[in-house]
């Protein structure tokens, strides 16, 4: 009797735990899938290319936009030092010069060479480790002579028309809240970054604070959420914003 009794348990168990593996499974999935970044761009994507010259509205906004934006990371050589750290803005400029000027952005020491003489012009002329993009368009124009403005309380389909009339724009982020993986200890306080187009699984990004950030997904919501200007006292009370050469 004890013994039909045990295996009416262990059947009941087996049976339970048959039954609840595929649910739990399956939650499992669920639930890596809603944390996984956003499948990356694929080639044909990026073969794509847009007259700088189109002229489009928001109600004409094509699926799918892209920019080819030389791509350089804000520690060339991994030396995530002080300067490194809060190097972000310049090399998004950089990036944006080179774009402007359609000049190759080179190898690794002339990004190093390029960010260091902007960091130190900037610290000789009196700027903060940290800059809004009304200071970044001043330094655009100092430094290199382009025409740029920080337009400010922005909406999605204003970022994505800017891009579908050939202008890609750098736009301030709270990067905690960044969804990056590549980023280490929760990601920066403040960061910056180009948007370079978009498809129907959000925008395509070139994100210096990674060397994985050429090309770089963010959803649309992850992005525009983080979306903040520089404040000193708490990076989401900065307005949404970005900024765009002409």
């Amino acid at each position: 009797m004890k013994k039909n009794i045990a295996k009416i348990v262990i059947f009941i168990m087996l049976l339970i735990v048959l039954t609840a593996t595929p649910i739990i499974y399956n939650r499992i999935q669920n639930k890596r899938a809603q944390q996984a970044p956003p499948p990356p761009v694929s080639q044909d994507f990026l073969k794509k290319s847009l007259n700088s010259n189109t002229q489009i509205t928001a109600a004409e906004l094509p699926n799918e936009i892209f920019i080819q934006v030389p791509f350089i990371v804000q520690a060339p050589f991994a030396n995530w030092d002080a300067l490194h750290e809060e190097a972000c803005e310049e090399a998004s400029l950089i990036m944006m010069a080179h774009f402007i000027n359609k000049t190759p952005a080179g190898d690794q020491n002339q990004w190093e060479k390029e960010i260091q003489d902007l960091v130190k012009w900037e610290t000789d002329h009196g700027y903060k480790k940290d800059v809004t993009m009304k200071e970044l368009a001043q330094i655009a124009k100092d430094y290199y002579g382009l025409n740029a403005t920080a337009k400010y309380d922005i909406t999605l389909d204003e970022i994505k028309t800017e891009l579908a009339t050939g202008h890609p724009v750098i736009v301030p982020a709270a990067g905690k809240i960044l969804p990056n993986p590549n980023f280490s200890n929760g990601g920066p306080n403040y960061h910056n970054l180009v948007i370079t187009g978009y498809d129907s699984q959000g925008f395509i990004t070139n994100d210096p604070g990674t060397r994985n950030g050429e090309n770089f997904r963010y959803t649309y919501d992850a992005l525009f959420n983080a979306i903040h200007d520089y404040n000193s006292q708490n990076m989401l009370y900065g307005p949404k914003a970005y900024l765009v050469f002409e």
